[in-house]
């Protein structure tokens, strides 16, 4: 499957230079092993696409709500971070 998602210019930026390798999102959309993530950049200020896109296959998908781990209202208190790894 192929799904289509905006992203501002300045996460275009690093996951075009290959820094980051992840995607955070609301669970709002279908996404799973194979798939196909195309991520376009859209200028929050002019409310347009910019017309540089990227894809990335995807190949594993980390989905849970805010008390899977017990720690809900910690986590509204200090938010979350995402960490990756080197490859």
């Amino acid at each position: 499957m192929i799904i289509k998602k905006k992203v501002w210019p300045e996460y275009f930026e690093i996951i075009n230079s290959g820094k980051k390798n992840f995607e955070l999102r609301v669970n709002d959309f279908e996404v799973g092993e194979g798939d196909t993530l195309v991520l376009e950049e859209w200028d929050q200020v002019t409310k347009e696409y910019t017309g540089r896109k990227i894809e990335k296959k995807v190949n594993y998908v980390l989905k849970f709500n805010l008390d899977s781990f017990g720690q809900k209202k910690e986590i509204e208190e200090k938010g979350l971070q995402v960490i990756q790894f080197e490859k």
